[in-house]
């Protein structure tokens, strides 16, 4: 069932605010939507499981001070994907400006933010109940990732040879396509002919690469200060451990590993570290090929200087 690749019409444009993990496009989202009088959509693979509020940088509740969307949707280990985030997020902008208010996306996961914005279609094997999907998880699970990815290696190299082999949910992907008729290499190579099919500006936050690292590493050593450790072990009681110790969950398998005696906590902390800066940089290289995106300097700590620059791009955008 794929999602309809129809124009929107909206009253104003969908103000997207992109970049990479701890670059504040968290909190610059919701000045800016606290600045045009509208509600904050978040664009965040991770972000829409519930639970997972330290790990993944999810603004608290009681600091919202607009309506956020996106955010605790499903439980950890849940299936998930970009068509399903596609098909929500759209009808959160309908609904936000229906009311007359004015949609902001706040975009970590590059692939979502497209998937929203642009007439991406989807074939069925991107929904989440699929038989192959079930399939590759129980390979991954019972023979390694490392298995399940030779065994795409096999069918598809092209995809392979751009799939992580540790990234079972893309590799998982692929199979899907596969039966589809379809090609994960293909599929990104048209990323860059797609329309855009909903009306949107983006704004990207650009920080300086050793400015992120330090942030990135303080943003760690934060969560856990926080209680990330907890939040973890309270996951893994409740029985998530399959979302928990997923690849992608940066920071919740490397605490889980910890606490099953796999690795200290100074080592789970220093590997989280690592993982958050390739993870960033891969943003960083997502965005940074999108020719729409109108950067700005974030390198700096004054809010009120950095939602200036957002609105002077929005406004020269909408003019």
């Amino acid at each position: 069932m794929a999602a309809e690749p129809a124009a929107l019409t909206l009253r104003a444009p969908v103000a997207c605010i992109v970049g990479p993990t701890a670059s504040g496009k968290t909190d610059l989202a919701q000045a800016v939507a606290l600045a045009l009088g509208g509600e904050v959509v978040s664009a965040d693979s991770m972000q829409v499981y519930r639970g997972m509020d330290i790990g993944t940088g999810k603004i608290p509740l009681a600091e919202r001070l607009v309506p956020h969307h996106g955010l605790d949707l499903v439980d950890p280990g849940q299936p998930f994907s970009a068509a399903l985030f596609q098909r929500y997020a759209r009808d959160r902008f309908r609904e936000i400006d229906a009311r007359g208010l004015r949609s902001v996306l706040a975009g970590g996961t590059g692939f979502y933010v497209r998937a929203a914005i642009d007439g991406y279609e989807f074939p069925a094997g991107e929904q989440v109940d699929n038989p192959v999907r079930k399939r590759c998880a129980r390979i991954a699970e019972q023979e390694g990732a490392e298995a399940l990815w030779q065994m795409l290696s096999e069918r598809d190299p092209a995809s392979a040879a751009i799939i992580p082999a540790a990234d079972v949910k893309r590799v998982t992907r692929a199979f899907e396509l596969l039966d589809e008729g379809c090609s994960y290499a293909e599929q990104r190579a048209r990323l860059s002919t797609i329309p855009q099919v909903v009306p949107a500006l983006f704004v990207g936050l650009a920080v300086d690469p050793d400015v992120l690292r330090a942030r990135i590493d303080a943003r760690v050593d934060a969560m856990v200060e926080a209680g990330l450790v907890d939040e973890v072990a309270g996951l893994l009681a409740q029985g998530f451990r399959e979302g928990v110790t997923a690849p992608q969950a940066i920071g919740y398998k490397e605490i889980a590993a910890a606490l099953d005696g796999e690795a200290t906590l100074s080592e789970a902390v220093r590997r989280i570290k690592v993982a958050t800066h390739r993870y960033a940089k891969r943003q960083r290289t997502w965005f940074r090929k999108d020719a729409r995106i109108r950067w700005i300097d974030a390198n700096d700590d004054d809010p009120g200087a950095l939602l200036d620059r957002a609105l002077v791009v929005l406004a020269e955008g909408a003019s």
